[in-house]
């Protein structure tokens, strides 16, 4: 899911990369219409289609009244000129150029095809897209940190698994031993008792102690069975795998007498790590926020096509154009934004006493951690010092026993005695090594 998350994120910081660069984008349509468009009214085209008859009308009627004011022959000198105008069609000519023209802006746009490819380069848009991209940046850095997070927490995981299989097989083995010791001494005390050196009551409690070392040597089995289905699932096997574990041998190293610089340790958790990216995060997001006050500025350009050609007198054929302009957006009253910029530096504020919360909380489980190896140290020191006088006490006892000068009860103390011994060191040595593993998780290494 890390990996996932991981990926994730350097594609959205490759996308915010690409809102910086231009877009070129096609846009294209077929209209079809009861009516085409009429760039003339009726009246017009009326007026157009008889211009020859208005014209020669309306010149007729100038000779006329030019031609009135002459004395005695201005009548005649109208007719004349009149019948000349008549006689060269001059009317049907310019009809003839009216409805020429008239044709002429005639559009059949009843079916319209068109398209535009354009181009378009933002220039300024308040800085938006460079906190973005910045924005992805960090986040895609945050989503590494992230990844080796978790694989931190899986390797931990596994060896508490690891540790703890170690444990329950040990224990298993030493709950084997003990069954045996009982097992040996109940043939013991069952000789001594046909031989009346022992009583019932001897053997009655040497059996108890057998059936609650059978008792735990099967718990103990079952907790094997257990704790590799646990291991098998840390480590992404099936449950029912069957496997056995090598044994490492614990390291037993006192990382705790190490001197820490917490500014080291603050430097390398990745905890701090991803509060410190969410730091930057949220400075970009006061940016992004600002950015809605700011002016934006972007360049088009493109081609237009179309189908009548709008650059030929609608004429049903394919014509084009190109173009290109720059568009300024600039924001007037915005009181909302106002308030997202508020919002955005009381989230960064925020995040800033969380980074102070952590590297409190931090120090404190460094500390706790380092108390707790040292602990165990001191642990292994005094199981070992036990385990030590606990088998020289069972061997003091079983020689007793053996000589008939103890009982079986002092026998059995002892074994228990002993047996506890060999689980405290086990328990010690397992948690300095976990305790070791914690240490160095909470110094970041």
């Amino acid at each position: 899911m890390s990996e996932e998350k991981r990926i994730e994120n350097e594609s959205l910081q490759k996308a915010a990369l690409w809102q910086m660069l231009p877009k070129i984008g096609a846009t294209g349509g077929y209209t079809w219409m009861e009516k085409s468009v009429q760039l003339l009214s009726e009246d017009q085209k009326d007026r157009l289609n008889n211009l020859g008859n208005n014209v020669q009308d309306g010149i007729d009627q100038v000779i006329r009244e030019e031609t009135s004011t002459i004395p005695l022959v201005g009548d005649l000198i109208g007719d004349a000129l009149s019948n000349i105008l008549n006689n060269t069609n001059f009317s049907g000519t310019l009809n003839g150029v009216g409805q020429d023209i008239c044709n002429s802006l005639e559009t059949d746009t009843r079916n319209t095809t068109f398209g535009v490819v354009t181009l378009t380069q933002p220039i300024y848009l308040g800085g938006r897209l460079l906190a973005l991209y910045k924005t992805a940046r960090y986040l895609n850095h945050l989503s590494g940190i992230e990844y080796d997070k978790k694989r931190e927490e899986t390797l931990i995981a596994v060896d508490e698994a690891y540790w703890q299989v170690i444990s329950v097989k040990h224990k298993k083995e030493l709950a084997e031993n003990y069954a045996a010791l009982l097992d040996s001494l109940n043939k013991n005390v069952e000789a001594l008792m046909e031989a009346e050196m022992a009583t019932k009551g001897d053997l009655a409690k040497v059996r108890v102690k057998l059936n609650e070392a059978q008792m735990s040597l099967t718990k103990a089995s079952n907790g094997l069975v257990l704790a590799k289905m646990l291991l098998a699932q840390r480590c992404g096997m099936p449950l029912d795998s069957d496997f056995d574990v090598a044994e490492a041998a614990p390291t037993l190293t006192n990382y705790s007498e190490e001197s820490i610089d917490m500014n080291d340790v603050w430097q390398n958790r990745s905890e701090m790590k991803m509060l410190r990216i969410s730091d930057s995060v949220a400075r970009q997001g006061v940016r992004i926020a600002a950015a809605s006050l700011k002016p934006n500025i972007a360049f088009t350009g493109g081609y237009l096509f179309s189908n009548p050609n709008l650059f030929n007198g609608f004429q049903n054929e394919w014509g084009g154009t190109w173009m290109a302009g720059v568009a300024v957006n600039i924001p007037i009253l915005h009181p909302g934004a106002i308030y997202s910029v508020k919002a955005a530096k009381a989230k960064r504020r925020e995040i800033a006493y969380q980074i102070e919360e952590a590297q409190e909380m931090i120090e404190l489980q460094v500390n706790k951690v380092k108390a707790e190896l040292e602990l165990a140290f001191k642990k292994y020191e005094q199981s070992t010092s036990n385990l030590i006088q606990a088998e020289e006490n069972l061997r003091l006892a079983d020689e007793s026993f053996k000589a008939g000068m103890c009982s079986s009860s002092d026998l059995m103390a002892a074994q228990t005695a002993w047996i506890s011994a060999k689980s405290e060191v086990l328990d010690s040595k397992i948690e300095i090594e976990m305790n070791t593993t914690y240490l160095q998780k909470a110094l970041g290494k």
